[in-house]
């Protein structure tokens, strides 16, 4: 995997683990991935090495880890677990969660189930990669502190993943 480092950053690390087999996820679409987190980091000026884990699961993966963690039994898109307490794009504690063999700030985990982005995706009528790219953003922006549950702040994380998707040429049609 391409390791693609934000501006300003010494670097950063995305992994990306695929642990379904319902949808072949190609190369393309783990560079998509990669290169939407650190659109999302660039957009809130992160310059600091950060480490993202993303996890693309099926349906019945994604409830069980929102039934675990969660406690809720349902199926979802997107999950972020994030291990730094930031708000609106700012780190809020210093006692973030850094890897120390490689200095790099520990920001989070995102799971995706690719199987409800495909079915987003043709309910939407948009492609496969907007829809993953849509619910990355989601992913990255909630690790970065944002929460549209709360009413105030639902369009401006909406505008924000929207703003990134336009500038990598996947606006909403």
């Amino acid at each position: 995997m391409s390791n693609i480092r934000p501006k300003g950053s010494d670097e950063t690390r995305i992994f990306i683990d695929n642990e379904q087999d319902i949808i072949k996820i190609e190369d393309s679409h783990a560079r998509l991935l990669e290169k939407t987190a650190i659109a999302c980091l660039n957009s809130e000026n992160i310059k600091i090495g950060c480490e993202i884990n993303i996890l693309i699961s099926d349906d019945a993966s994604i409830r069980r880890i929102n039934r675990e963690f969660r406690s809720i039994d349902l199926s979802t898109d997107v999950l972020s677990f994030p291990m730094v307490h930031m708000q609106n794009g700012k780190i809020l504690s210093t006692e973030g969660d850094y890897d120390l063999d490689e200095g790099l700030l520990l920001l989070g985990d995102i799971v995706i189930s690719i199987e409800t982005a495909g079915a987003q995706a043709r309910q939407y009528e948009h492609s496969l990669e907007r829809e993953l790219a849509f619910l990355a953003s989601h992913g990255m922006f909630h690790l970065l502190g944002y929460d549209h549950m709360k009413k105030d702040e639902e369009p401006i994380m909406l505008s924000k993943q929207e703003a990134v998707l336009d500038k990598m040429g996947l606006k909403r049609i």
